[in-house]
């Protein structure tokens, strides 16, 4: 009976980019609110920076994926461009380069050979060749402009919750309340990115926790040094 199998490949790049794109959210967005906050600024000061830290937060993540994707992609596009120059200029030296991985692999020399024959002849053979050599699929490159959406779209979901906190809870209970919905955001998707990536869970969560707390407290503190220095 077949069964279905789950591989952490199939989790894509995409929800990378919204991972990473809500932690830094959350703590950019915690700790600048924090900060703001803690040299007794008030709320329209508090909800000034929060709102343009979002904006441009998620500006400054679109544009750092789009660049970083899109260099990837061009160089899997490179990558495949060339197999498919050696494909045409020296078809028999790539077979023989095929068939040498799949006997790296364990397969006897006639085995491979004809592995190496069979799938050439019945699949194209860049497709084969970009699978076995890069280990690329053509038809799964790098997105940059859906990794600059999501990326985006998932640091202003972030930013946003320590943002509502600080904005709608009392002044006298928003620092808290702030660092407390931060710090359970961060462990929820530091729990949800390991357990996807089929990591320890509490090592990431802890992880994730104990980086965000100390920036936000660092950010906080500094906010009340130069707050009361003023």
């Amino acid at each position: 009976m077949a069964h279905a199998e789950y591989h952490r490949s199939e989790v894509g790049g995409w929800l990378r980019a919204a991972v990473l794109g809500a932690n830094d959210g959350v703590v950019s967005i915690a700790s600048l609110v924090l900060g703001v906050a803690a040299a007794a600024g008030g709320e329209g000061a508090v909800v000034t920076a929060g709102v343009a830290g979002l904006v441009g937060g998620a500006l400054s993540m679109a544009a750092g994926e789009y660049v970083s994707v899109s260099s990837q992609r061009d160089v899997e596009l490179a990558d495949l461009e060339r197999e498919r120059r050696e494909l045409a200029e020296s078809p028999a030296a790539e077979r023989s380069e095929l068939i040498g991985l799949y006997e790296a692999k364990g397969l006897t020399s006639d085995l491979a050979a004809q592995v190496a024959e069979a799938l050439v002849a019945t699949t194209d053979p860049l497709r084969v060749h970009a699978r076995e050599e890069l280990r690329l699929d053509p038809d799964d490159l790098a997105r940059p402009m859906q990794a600059a959406v999501v990326s985006a779209c998932s640091f202003a979901v972030g930013a946003a919750l320590p943002l509502a906190t600080i904005t709608l809870v009392p002044a006298s209970l928003r620092a808290a309340a702030t660092l407390g919905v931060a710090l359970v955001t961060l462990a929820l998707l530091g729990g949800l990115s390991a357990r996807l990536g089929r990591a320890p869970v509490a090592r990431a969560v802890v992880r994730v926790v104990i980086g965000g707390a100390l920036a936000m407290g660092l950010t906080y503190g500094l906010g009340a040094v130069f707050g009361a220095a003023s």
